[in-house]
């Protein structure tokens, strides 16, 4: 018996919601590291913003920071408290270091392009 128009849809839904959070997942890296290098030193704050309007994601705080820590101990990131203007208040700034760099054109240098989708094929119509 074939599967329902509906349950094909659901199927379809479920498995593209699994691949986006995979992905975002996967991404989340190089975006933070691309966001820390366009300002290089830069705040949690600015870096959270960067991510939200750069991809649409909303994300954690804690997972960035925890994203953050993660990028550090590796070596990608380093950062340093630094006196907040007019209040004087320690905030952290993070900047990249050249490792970081490093990773990060090496990431930009193996993504791919997804192509332009190829207009419809007809069934049993076969691909050049």
């Amino acid at each position: 018996m074939a599967a329902r128009p509906a349950e094909e849809d659901e199927w379809v839904q479920a498995r593209v919601e699994s691949w986006v959070d995979t992905y975002k997942k996967s991404m989340l890296t190089p975006v933070i590291l691309r966001a820390v290098s366009v300002h290089q030193s830069v705040t949690v704050a600015r870096v959270a913003a960067d991510v939200a309007g750069d991809t649409g994601w909303q994300i954690t705080e804690r997972s960035l920071y925890r994203t953050l820590k993660r990028l550090e101990d590796a070596g990608f990131l380093h950062s340093a408290q630094a006196d907040a203007p007019r209040t004087g208040a320690k905030r952290k700034e993070i900047s990249l270091t050249r490792l970081g760099a490093q990773f990060l054109a090496g990431i930009g240098a193996n993504l791919v392009s997804f192509p332009s989708p190829a207009p419809p094929q007809e069934p049993g119509q076969r691909m050049n």
